[in-house]
């Protein structure tokens, strides 16, 4: 059996950096031009010409799996067996006390539910084991440990029959007839439920009420799915009146057979799809009839749900779903690039007032849709740009409108420290690299900003180790040298200044942590933590749907820098790939932010940017299919949440255990290791609800348990 901690879960993101100058743009030469247009009250400060992007992501198109091996009967129910009873003599038998952990059962590696299971455990943070029943025999004390308690309280099928195909050419079940039977009286005589995630009809090894319709794979075009009452109540976060698209999947469309102690959870027209049941000694199944892959939405959307029934809402870890964004360089100037092909450097693009009072007027639309009331638009800004003589005021223009009106709205957004100036600082030295902190923050206590001094975001990410050998070069994306080659200087002056937490890019793969929502203790200072951004593809320099469509093909077109789109893209078809790119880490549960830059704020008209046009998508897409809000942490909030989740991969690792007594309704938690957990379904003081799950971080001292009330969802 194989013991497993969950482990970091994630695409992989290519690292690309975007640099128009002195580059030729379908045939029109960026040129450089002068304007007096845009105030600009301190020049020679603006944005450089490296602003790290990720390349478009190949989609994962899964091979659409074949039918499940066919065979006939049932495996016998052994009356009067007993799991305690077939237990080690060792253990002590006195409650039904389970503990918080799931059992994948598998067939071998090349299984692809594994994956699938452990790529929702994994984002969870929950405890499991995998077990591969084609070498590794299920045995009593796989099941019960010493002291009498349940080793598992969910246990995940990937398939219902886990049939292979025998040297003899016929098919077995990795699970002989007994220990079908001793996993069987498991469950009944510790009350766990079990999930079959693919599940074909028939009886063998046993009944779940499914007779066939029709079968057959589905690609690319999905198939639409609904949820039914029973469903609805099953995966309570997602809508009741969402339709779920199943695609590169194979299907099973079935009927329930009458009288027979089932009902449909998922069905498409008239055929069902998923089914809750009950065996005939009492135990309790979920079943879906269509394979899943981690990388599918239906998967995302649905697989979480089936964990969570199974599990009865009790698991280690948590799971709750987020969208943040932070839009860099606010009082500062960047390049800009013309819907013509021409690229302006100074004064490049600038922010007006009359922008700032759209992006206030569209956040108040954004914050007044359904599940995003809390949203904030995090704005990292460099304060040598701001001119602190501006009056507090909503209508001031002069010296400087933007400043004013960024005065006058402080609290309306999230501040945070982008250094003074926006220097690159990969080099720089000490003395440099604290003023650009220090400075900066002083701007903000000047203008009111509140600004945490604990969060630091450096221009372009710059200081942690990615960088072009070359510092003239703004052209070729940069060398990940590893966070070992960042600058110490800075990391030094960081520290002085009271940082704690120096944001990070997921395009670079030293600044990826380990697990899911995460972050990395600095390894030449482990007082400084990074927290990687997810990049985007609206480009630094663009202000307007028509610059952002020039720049998107001139770099991932058929002729583009990177070619990778057979053909050129509209704006619609640009929006909707990279909408649907920031939905999957969303319904993931991904926590960082998304990165944009100022002048992706600019009014293009009606009130309009490629920011919200972006969050806004993104939100369409989103409630099509859930009914619970996304959340939008400050950065110290979320950084505080990454710390615990850190601690919480690190108490598994140590080996946390947490028991659920179902007599007493409660949940017992204890490590050999001081630290922070979080456990799903407990409700410790201070708990969080969230989605119909009640989540508490629990603080243990070594060895001391800790018990709280249990919140079991039906």
């Amino acid at each position: 059996m194989d013991v497993r901690t969950p482990r970091h879960n994630f695409i992989h993101w290519h690292k690309v950096r975007t640099l128009f100058a002195a580059i030729l743009l379908a045939g029109g030469v960026l040129v450089a031009i002068t304007s007096a247009a845009t105030p600009r009250p301190h020049p020679g400060h603006g944005h450089s010409a490296g602003n790290p992007l990720r390349a478009p992501i190949a989609p994962v198109i899964p091979k659409v799996p074949g039918p499940l091996p066919v065979k006939t009967g049932k495996v016998t129910l052994k009356a009067g067996l007993s799991a305690r009873a077939s237990a080690t003599a060792a253990a002590a038998v006195v409650t039904n006390k389970v503990a918080l952990r799931a059992l994948v059962v598998a067939v071998d590696d090349a299984d692809f539910g594994i994956a699938t299971w452990t790529a929702t455990l994994d984002r969870a943070g929950a405890a499991y084991d995998v077990i591969r029943t084609r070498t590794e025999p299920l045995t009593a004390a796989n099941l019960i440990r010493p002291d009498g308690v349940g080793r598992y309280n969910a246990i995940l099928l990937t398939n219902n029959s886990l049939l292979y195909q025998d040297a003899g050419g016929g098919f077995v079940s990795g699970l002989d007839g007994n220990e079908w039977n001793l996993l069987w009286a498991y469950e009944r005589d510790f009350a766990v439920r079990q999930a079959s995630l693919y599940t074909s009809y028939g009886t063998f090894p046993e009944d779940y009420c499914l007779r066939p319709v029709s079968e057959g794979g589905v690609d690319a075009t999905p198939l639409s799915a609904t949820l039914t009452a029973q469903g609805a109540s099953v995966f309570g976060y997602v809508k009741s009146t969402a339709t779920v698209p199943i695609t590169y999947s194979y299907i099973y469309r079935d009927s329930i057979q009458a009288g027979c102690a089932a009902t449909s959870i998922v069905k498409s027209g008239s055929s069902i799809l998923g089914v809750r049941t009950t065996s005939t000694d009492g135990r309790e199944r979920i079943a879906l009839t269509f394979t899943s892959n981690q990388y599918l939405l239906h998967a995302d959307l649905l697989v979480y749900g089936v964990l969570r029934w199974t599990a009865k809402g009790l698991f280690l870890g948590e799971h709750r779903r987020y969208i943040n964004v932070d839009v860099d360089d606010w009082f500062n100037t960047t390049d800009h690039l013309y819907a013509d092909g021409h690229l302006e450097v100074d004064p490049g693009f600038r922010l007006t007032r009359n922008d700032a009072v759209s992006v206030y007027t569209q956040q108040n639309s954004f914050r007044a849709r359904a599940l995003t009331s809390d949203f904030k638009l995090n704005i990292p800004f460099n304060g040598d740009g701001a001119e602190t003589a501006a009056p507090n005021s909503c209508t001031a223009t002069v010296p400087d409108g933007l400043t004013s009106y960024s005065r006058c709205r402080s609290t309306s957004f999230r501040w945070i420290n982008h250094t003074f100036s926006h220097p690159k600082m990969n080099f720089t030295d000490y003395a440099t690299s604290y003023s650009e902190i220090a400075d900066n923050l002083t701007v903000a206590t000047q203008l009111g900003l509140g600004t945490p001094a604990n969060v630091l975001k450096t221009g372009e990410y710059s200081g942690l180790g990615v960088y072009n050998p070359d510092p003239a070069n703004d052209i070729d994306p940069p060398t990940d040298f590893g966070l070992g080659a960042s600058n110490t200087s800075l990391l030094q002056a960081a520290d002085a200044a009271g940082v704690r937490y120096l944001h990070g890019n997921m395009s670079f793969g030293s600044h990826q942590p380990a697990v899911f929502n995460g972050g990395i203790y600095h390894p030449l200072r482990p007082v400084l933590m990074i927290i990687p951004d997810w990049p985007t593809n609206i480009a630094y320099h663009v202000t307007t749907p028509d610059e952002e469509t020039l720049f998107y093909n001139s770099y991932y077109g058929p002729n583009g820098r990177f070619p990778f789109w057979p053909q050129d893209l509209t704006y619609a078809q640009i929006l909707d790939y990279e909408t649907d790119v920031a939905l999957q880490h969303v319904m993931t549960g991904s926590a960082y932010v998304h990165t944009f830059h100022q002048g992706n704020l600019r009014n293009y008209g009606a009130n309009k940017s490629l920011v919200f046009d972006w969050l806004n998508k993104v939100l369409d897409k989103y409630s099509l299919y859930y009914n619970t809000p996304m959340l939008t942490p400050a950065w110290p909030d979320l950084a505080a949440y990454v710390v615990q989740r850190n601690a919480h991969f690190a108490e598994l690792g140590a080996g946390v255990d947490a028991v659920y007594d179902p007599v007493a309704h409660t949940i017992t938690v204890s490590s050999p290791a001081a630290g922070s957990v979080f456990v799903s379904g407990a409700r410790a003081t201070g708990f969080v609800a969230y989605g119909g799950d009640s989540i508490s971080n629990v603080a243990l001292a070594a060895g001391a348990p800790v018990t709280v009330p249990a919140s079991v969802l039906p």
